[in-house]
């Protein structure tokens, strides 16, 4: 799996393609951005699938994401219609978009049992879940056949979740579930100020990079599965500089400790209480 990919989003779906989305995807793959992320409430996938097409790179080359919540209840037709848009026969990788649907431990295993199915029939490689905290994967690995292969979260150091109900990351360890992160430049962008501008400005002029590519550079040394996003080419081409140095472990260490004096969650606010770090 590629260490960085970039995800795409559309406010609404107005029936017809996009063709800036498109250009702005397919520059994003000349650049080397492999991973394509999506979701059917992204409503971006129609453009994911024709930027595919067009873009000149072997599908076996693409690592390519989708995710279902919208149709959640039916997830056999839901996968269908994705692939459908995005003109594929499969995907690499399928998600749960969020755990909120679900009322009970059973309503999350029977939709995990789906996405089973899903995989078994090869219209996924790989299968996974998005926004699960540690009691929902809990949940979920107790009648599973098949363990998540990744969980994509919100993940930066103003949000490293070490609520005190557990965990989450060392349980993911456990469970060999890999981190995907989403918002890994907050703290370089919308969390602004913080007690990590003075570290991360720091570290940005010794290497010769941007904050964000620091952000970004925090994530991947912790061995997350970077997700980020951009439509100008200038911006995704410096995004990549992240993958021509490493933190120092010190630097990690210090950037993860200043992170945690700060808390600060960009999505799905209305399903966690303010200091919610979980």
């Amino acid at each position: 799996m590629a260490v960085t990919g970039t995800a795409w989003y559309k406010s609404n779906d107005g029936g017809g393609i996009d063709r800036q989305m498109v250009e702005a995807i397919k520059t994003a793959v000349k650049l080397g951005y492999y991973h394509l992320d999506g979701a059917e409430v992204y409503n971006t996938e129609p453009e994911l699938g024709q930027a595919i097409k067009e873009c000149g790179v072997a599908r076996d080359k693409l690592f390519v994401t989708t995710k279902v919540i919208t149709n959640i209840n039916d997830i056999p037709n839901a996968i269908d219609a994705s692939l459908k848009k995005l003109q594929l026969d499969y995907v690499d990788l399928y998600l749960i978009h969020a755990p909120f649907f679900a009322k009970s431990d059973t309503e999350l295993q029977s939709a995990w049992s789906e996405m089973e199915k899903v995989k078994e029939s090869g219209k996924a490689r790989s299968i996974g879940v998005s926004n699960y905290l540690q009691p929902h994967l809990a949940a979920t690995l107790k009648t599973a056949k098949i363990t998540p292969s990744i969980n994509q979260i919100e993940y930066h150091p103003y949000l490293q979740h070490d609520g005190p109900d557990g965990a989450l990351l060392s349980y993911m360890k456990e469970h060999s579930i890999a981190n995907s992160a989403y918002g890994p430049l907050t703290a370089a962008t919308k969390a602004k100020p913080g007690p990590c501008d003075s570290i991360l400005a720091g570290l940005a002029v010794k290497y010769y990079v941007s904050e964000g590519e620091i952000s970004l550079r925090w994530c991947i040394d912790q061995d997350a599965v970077a997700i980020t996003t951009s439509s100008k080419e200038e911006r995704l081409s410096d995004y990549l500089r992240a993958m021509t140095f490493r933190m120092t472990p010190k630097e990690i260490k210090d950037l993860s400790g200043k992170g945690m004096e700060k808390h600060f969650r960009g999505f799905w606010r209305g399903k966690f209480d303010e200091n919610d770090r979980s």
